[in-house]
């Protein structure tokens, strides 16, 4: 069987398509990419990483699936001096009224998904280069970091608090689908019955002429 990267090509073509298709339906590549792992036993890190590599994956392969379709990577906008700072006074005063740290960036990201994920990313990079940087963070806002010997009752408590707000998430996104398209709909039924209104009145102003 023929692979690109590690993915069956056959599987990789289904990526593609199943991102292409979800871009036009306006949903964000972070939705996607936890969409399809969730879809296909993978975890939606893996699949952001492949959807990246590929992109930028020279074989004719690759080149082949890729050809006709407008797909590319996001640009990715460092963070400066000033927005890490602010950042972690965030993520840790959030962290300082019990909630854990996916819960604080979905508290100060407003459900903004990209802007999660930019977050996440930064902060956890941060937790493992520059350990020193956070601590000495958490120390000026008062806030007592994890050891690293949470219980396990600790660990289910935040897994769940975390599902539940992953779950409400996903019900509020999908209201919000719903009422874009209800928005849609009475767009569209609004304008025919406009267009509707000009023909009968154009109609009726004939009608008055020839009986004059």
């Amino acid at each position: 069987m023929d692979k690109i990267n590690g993915y069956a090509k056959e599987e990789a073509e289904e990526l593609l398509r199943y991102i292409e298709e979800g871009k036009r339906a306006g949903k964000t590549l972070t939705s996607l990419f936890s969409g399809y792992g969730k879809a296909h036993g993978r975890a939606g890190g893996s699949v952001r990483n492949y959807y990246y590599k590929l992109l930028k994956t020279e074989s004719n392969e690759a080149k082949a699936l890729l050809a006709g379709r407008d797909l590319r990577a996001e640009t990715v906008r460092p963070f400066t001096p000033g927005e890490t700072e602010e950042m972690l006074r965030l993520i840790l005063s959030e962290k300082g009224k019990g909630f854990s740290v996916r819960r604080s960036i979905a508290n100060i990201c407003g459900g903004d998904e990209k802007k999660m994920l930019r977050y996440q990313n930064k902060y956890r990079n941060m937790l493992r280069k520059q350990p020193e940087t956070v601590r000495e963070a958490a120390k000026r806002a008062g806030v007592q970091l994890e050891s690293g010997r949470r219980t396990f009752l600790q660990r289910r408590l935040e897994t769940e608090i975390d599902a539940l707000y992953d779950r409400l998430s996903f019900s509020l996104r999908a209201e919000n689908e719903q009422l874009r398209e209800t928005v849609r709909r009475l767009t569209e039924e609004n304008e025919l019955l406009r267009r509707a209104s000009r023909v009968k009145k154009a109609m009726l102003a004939a009608s008055g002429a020839k009986a004059q």
